[in-house]
C-alpha cells in the first residue's frame, strides 16, 4: 500500500493493517519529514485517544490528514503507532 499527496510518497508499506476502511502504516514505513504535529485530537471508543498530524509536501498543507493512536485500548492494541491518511491522500495498492 502506498500512501501519496502532491505525487509524493509519504508512506508505503506491504504491512499496513486495515481497521474500518482504513489502512494504518507501520511508524518505520512512514516518511516523517512529512508530518508536522497538530493540536488536533479525536477519541473513539473502542480505540481511544488519536493524535493527528498535518501533511506538508512543499507549499502543500493538508490539516490534520494522519492520526495515530499511540496508546490505544486493548481491543486496538494491533496498530499502536501506525498511522492512517485521509483527506487529499490517496491510499493505495
Amino acid at each position: 500500500m502506498k500512501a501519496v499527496y502532491q505525487d509524493t510518497t509519504i508512506a508505503e508499506s506491504d504491512d499496513t493493517v486495515l481497521v474500518e476502511g482504513n489502512h494504518y502504516f507501520p511508524p518505520e514505513s512512514v516518511r516523517k519529514e512529512y508530518l508536522r504535529e497538530s493540536a488536533h485530537t479525536s477519541t473513539c471508543p473502542w480505540k481511544g485517544e488519536a493524535h493527528y498530524f498535518d501533511v506538508v509536501v512543499g507549499d502543500h498543507t493538508l490539516e490534520d490528514a494522519a492520526w495515530v493512536y499511540p496508546e490505544p485500548k486493548e481491543a486496538a492494541k494491533h496498530i499502536a503507532n501506525h498511522l492512517a491518511f485521509w483527506k487529499d491522500v490517496s491510499v493505495t495498492q
